[in-house]
């Protein structure tokens, strides 16, 4: 039975980066402003947007690719910017594992799968059998135990690949899995079939799962709670059943409308293109949104609103 404490929360989350081009001034880009969310353990939060909307630097922060501007990272209530000792660093990044969006830049190209394996199993499951641990793994993550140990990253499919890289993360007993578009780069015939191994390892494994995607389609697939990132804010958070099924924001009704669904299109073959116009146009004059909970979890941006043009 899943915990009511969070595994991970963002509390009031802000990340700005300065641009400095070979001519001109340099700027300051808010990527991030005021993100706070939190994920169960055992549940998967679905983290939503176009490029651009932030969702990858939340996912980069999580795993120490980029340290926060303000706010804070929590991690079984400890704020990971505490966590400054070898041990406790060493534990976090057991626990927290990162899936890329390309399966073939997270593998070394002149090692083995069996190297990448028994390298994890060797720094994080000594005690383990290593032939024994490492069969086991791939078995779980529905790739061949016999022949893939010896077999070189290239010498994989791209959906094969990012099963290794689900493997290792489970070599590592991890806890928390942030997954960046991790379907993204693979045929749409690979896509189905890895986001079901994403949620059956979520199942057996109490594993968490954060999901970075562009695609709100596969949240009701994935996840439990779903989060809409527009300009680097949260705009709509909740129950995947409310945010994708009866979505409240004007953002997240256009990501809805660009799924395949008749009955879900605007009238009006630029009433989508206009509205979101109108969207960037408020968000850039409005001060940062506060969330107002419609319903038991549900909540949404104040300021940005869907208006046609």
């Amino acid at each position: 039975m899943p915990s009511d404490t969070p595994i991970l929360s963002l509390d009031n989350l802000s990340k700005t980066f300065t641009v400095r081009p070979a001519f001109g001034r340099a700027s300051v880009v808010d990527a991030l402003r005021n993100v706070s969310l939190d994920l169960l353990p055992g549940r998967a939060l679905v983290l939503v947007g176009e490029s651009g909307s932030g969702k990858s630097t939340v996912g980069k922060m999580i795993v120490g690719i980029h340290a926060p501007t303000s706010g804070r990272i929590l991690f079984d209530g400890q704020d990971i910017a505490s966590m400054t000792s070898k041990a406790e660093q060493l534990r976090y990044r057991q626990a927290v594992q990162m899936v890329f969006q390309d399966p073939f830049s997270a593998l070394n190209p002149a090692h083995t799968i069996r190297h990448h394996l028994l390298r994890a199993l060797a720094l994080h499951q000594p005690e383990a059998d290593p032939e024994t641990a490492l069969r086991s793994i791939l078995e779980d993550v529905e790739l061949d135990p016999i022949s893939t140990p010896n077999k070189f990253p290239h010498e994989l499919s791209g959906g094969q690949r990012q099963r290794v890289n689900f493997a290792r993360a489970l070599a590592v007993k991890a806890r928390l899995i942030v997954a960046d578009e991790p379907t993204s780069m693979l045929d749409v015939s690979i896509r189905k079939s890895i986001l079901g191994l994403m949620q059956r390892l979520k199942s057996e494994h109490s594993l968490s799962i954060l999901y970075i995607t562009h695609d709100i389609a596969t949240a009701e697939y994935l996840a439990e709670d779903t989060a809409v990132m527009f300009r680097g804010q949260v705009v709509e958070t909740g129950p995947t059943e409310q945010v994708v099924g009866n979505p409240q924001h004007g953002y997240t009704k256009l990501l809805r409308t660009a799924v395949p669904d008749p009955k879900l299109r605007l009238t009006g073959s630029d009433a989508g293109f206009a509205a979101k116009a109108k969207l960037v146009r408020e968000a850039s004059a409005q001060p940062v949104s506060t969330l107002r909970e419609i319903g038991l979890g549900h909540f949404i941006a104040e300021h940005i609103e869907l208006v046609h043009a």
